[in-house]
């Protein structure tokens, strides 16, 4: 029963210390009482020793999961039921790895191990198909931006490493002072995990407040249409849409604006891609952006290409009928108008939402699942991607990163389009699958985590979420909240300058998985060695 209450008082320091209620300062002691119960029952006669350890690391994943992500069972209830016993199960098993090594080795290797082996963890966690990085631990201070400036360094992998340190630290702490009862230990440790974390906070605070703006920057209109997806978004015209985008722009456009952004498939129809250059959503893209000259519109755009042609089926293709060659390529897309070209510039979302627009391992699942999906927010078929993060020009020395929803949780993905020449970050998104919950407060609380990898400045359009201006300190300078209808109006600061984060990207975890797979193969080995004959 102790380790149970150990297993659950984990969950909740992981949960409590979660964006956006939550203090981060509870994270730095969360894994503690896992720790101590895997200690406690590795070092016990009890049976089922692999099973016990298991079962008290789901149950504290399974707490941390389900207080900071219930939210997804408002999208679909199927959906979020996975999400939260799958990533729970993922977890627990990276903590029966770190058990299966701590038996083998000594304190410091089993340490390096578990450290190693969660980063891998969260790399994984970033690039399979079931990607889910939504808790990986360095996105935990993403409402304590000033704690973190840091992260134009290392990114949230830097945070990440940071916080299993402390852990560690904490919990060599109590495991000295259970075996030889010196007040001393808990003073010396006190004063180490201290040091541990006022250090890189205060660096953090050296570098927020010596933080200057960039010199150059333009003026944005975000529009913020606030259209419910599940009652209104796919029952209204393009049109209709059109209208009211351009009826909000008249009314906040000035001399001087220079983009208006507004947000993900806010035209939703489902246009053609072969006749993209003709619909609504060009031509009110254009009543908008000759409103004066130099002024682009950016927004967002579902389309499909219909096909026949066998050669032209990507593994992401949607065969329409089984057995007859009738395609069809789903995008959910950003374009951008200029109304001095005659040509509208277009971008893919390429990092997708598991399920509807992402079926995980499709040859293998479907035949079992048949179409039953996980949807976070999606539409209802798989998406087609693109290669590259291709930045969208407002002119011939300024672009922008078209970023779509769920890419801006991707710290190395988003450094893809300022290594490509993006001055400042736009993203377009629709929060409001999720209701009026932490879903889409999270969502925006990331962004701000994405200003300071890049140091670029975000705009921020949502359909229905909360619209905003980020700086490339992670400070939001304005915003509009949720299911509000409105419009932002506010100066984005550009900047050519390439952080180490976007150079080098997650240089961390990838020194992580070496070090992981050394210890591991050394734990076996020198368990061999040791086993009688």
């Amino acid at each position: 029963m102790k380790n149970i209450l150990l297993a659950i008082l984990s969950g909740i320091l992981f949960a409590i210390s979660w964006p956006t209620y939550g203090f981060p300062l509870f994270i730095f002691f969360a894994f503690v009482p896992l720790l101590f119960s895997e200690f406690q029952i590795r070092n016990s006669s009890a049976k089922w020793i692999k099973l016990k350890v298991f079962g008290h690391a789901y149950l504290s994943f399974f707490i941390w999961n389900l207080i900071t992500t219930y939210w997804i069972y408002f999208s679909t209830p199927f959906g979020g039921i996975f999400a939260i016993l799958a990533n729970s199960l993922l977890m627990s098993t990276v903590f029966l790895l770190y058990h299966i090594v701590a038996k083998r080795t000594g304190f410091s290797a089993a340490s390096a191990f578990f450290i190693s082996i969660w980063m891998v963890f969260e790399k994984i966690h970033l690039n399979w198909d079931f990607s889910w990085p939504w808790l990986n631990l360095g996105n935990v201070f993403s409402e304590y931006i000033s704690w973190v400036q840091w992260y134009e360094y290392t990114g949230t992998f830097g945070g990440t490493l940071w916080i299993l340190l402390v852990n560690i630290a904490i919990f060599k702490t109590v495991l000295l002072f259970r075996e030889f009862k010196d007040k001393g230990i808990i003073y010396r440790g006190i004063l180490k995990a201290g040091l541990f974390i006022l250090i890189p906070i205060s660096i953090s605070l050296l570098l927020y407040y010596s933080y200057e703006e960039p010199r150059d920057s333009i003026d944005v209109v975000i529009l913020q249409p606030n259209i419910n997806p599940y009652t209104e978004k796919y029952n209204t015209t393009d049109k209709r849409i059109g209208e009211l985008l351009l009826e909000l722009s008249q009314n906040s456009v000035t001399d001087s604006t220079d983009l208006v952004l507004a947000p993900e498939t806010v035209f939703a129809d489902g246009t053609q891609l072969p006749n993209f250059e003709r619909s609504e959503a060009v031509f009110y893209g254009q009543q908008i952006s000759s409103m004066k000259p130099d002024l682009s519109f950016l927004g967002g755009v579902s389309m499909f290409e219909r096909f026949q042609n066998p050669d032209k089926v990507r593994k992401q293709s949607n065969q329409i009928r089984p057995n007859v060659n009738d395609w069809y390529d789903d995008y959910n897309s950003a374009f951008l108008v200029r109304n001095t070209l005659d040509s509208t510039q277009l971008y893919h979302k390429s990092k997708l939402v598991v399920g509807v627009e992402n079926f995980p391992y499709q040859s293998l699942l479907k035949p079992i699942l048949g179409d039953i999906m996980i949807d976070l927010g999606g539409t209802v078929a798989m998406k087609t991607t693109q290669e590259n993060r291709e930045v969208l020009r407002l002119n011939d020395s300024l672009g922008t990163a078209p970023i779509i929803c769920y890419e801006s949780v991707y710290g190395e993905y988003v450094t893809g389009y300022v290594n490509n020449g993006a001055n400042f970050l736009s993203i377009i998104t629709n929060d409001a699958w999720w209701g009026n919950t932490q879903g889409h407060k999270q969502h925006l609380s990331y962004a701000r985590l994405r200003a300071v990898e890049t140091r670029r400045y975000v705009a921020r359009s949502a359909n229905t979420g909360i619209s905003a201006i980020i700086n490339s300190r992670g400070d939001i300078i304005k915003s509009l909240g949720y299911e509000k209808q409105g419009t932002i109006k506010g100066k984005v600061g550009l900047s050519d300058e390439k952080t180490f984060y976007v150079k080098y990207g997650n240089y961390i975890p990838r020194i992580a998985q070496f070090l992981a797979l050394f210890i591991f193969l050394f734990s076996v080995v020198k368990f061999k060695r040791k086993r009688p004959a």
